[in-house]
């Protein structure tokens, strides 16, 4: 008689078939426009798909096309307690411009914090820890309730991003990256046509923006994404990293 699949088996087993999910709505609609990507995605995933945005420096355009979809999706907000203010402000224009009436705010478990990071500087001398318990522990529960959500990557943006794919698999859920195969050009082609706001630090050389501490202008000839974490090797704060979903059960986060 056969055994009946622990626990793990059965995880193994739903993470296989959701690669596989996702591999093949990357092959079905992966070429399509990214608001048809966005269109079709909210019908395959009705009411258990998010949006996750930062609203940073090219964030207007993603919001702009849900928008145009569905302006009750949620929109997920990681309020870090790091946040430039410009940051904050800009959050809440896009909101009143585009009408989005779901933002859930996600904030770190202040006990957390009082356990790692207890006089708000450990961004000083451990990136990594500071990013898991102020952005990817939040996330992990602000994604929670999905079985998919959106993202604004882009290839363009940096190196490690280059054969970034439309639809991938992190863990039970799918993660759709519509904007993925987009220029710069595309993108500010489509924030002129629709006049979007641009977030004000843009205007400053800050053309990826997260942290106040951990992020500075871009230097010409650099990519998008060379002023966070200046100096350091990190070029990821570990939210769209394939671990995400480990932080749900991680207790030393």
């Amino acid at each position: 008689m056969l055994a009946k699949p622990r626990p793990l088996d059965r995880t193994g087993e739903v993470e296989t078939g959701v690669a596989a999910e996702a591999a093949g709505l990357d092959a079905l609609l992966g070429h399509l426009k990214p608001i048809e990507i966005i269109e079709r995605s909210a019908h395959e995933f009705r009411g258990a798909v998010a949006a996750v945005s930062s609203f940073g420096a090219d964030s207007a355009v993603l919001l702009h096309m849900i928008s145009e979809i569905d302006r009750s999706l949620p929109i997920i907000f990681l309020d870090t307690g790091k946040h430039f203010e410009e940051t904050l402000g800009y959050r809440d224009a896009l909101v009143a411009d585009f009408g989005l009436t779901d933002i859930r705010v996600i904030k770190p478990e202040e006990t957390a914090l009082q356990r790692v990071d207890p006089t708000g500087r450990l961004h000083e001398t451990d990136t990594d820890s500071c990013c898991n318990v102020r952005k990817v522990e939040p996330l992990a529960r602000g994604i929670e309730p999905f079985r998919a959500w959106f993202t604004g990557r882009k290839r363009f943006q940096a190196s490690t991003r280059t054969a970034l794919p439309v639809f991938e698999a992190v863990g039970s859920r799918i993660r759709i990256n519509p904007l993925a195969h987009w220029t710069t050009s595309d993108q500010a082609d489509y924030m002129r046509a629709h006049a979007l706001r641009e977030n004000p630090l843009v205007a400053y050389g800050y053309l990826s923006i997260g942290c106040f501490p951990c992020t500075q202008p871009v230097q010409p000839g650099e990519d998008a994404r060379s002023g966070r974490w200046a100096g350091h090797a990190k070029t990821e704060c570990g939210i769209h990293l394939s671990g995400l979903e480990k932080s749900l059960t991680d207790a030393s986060l």
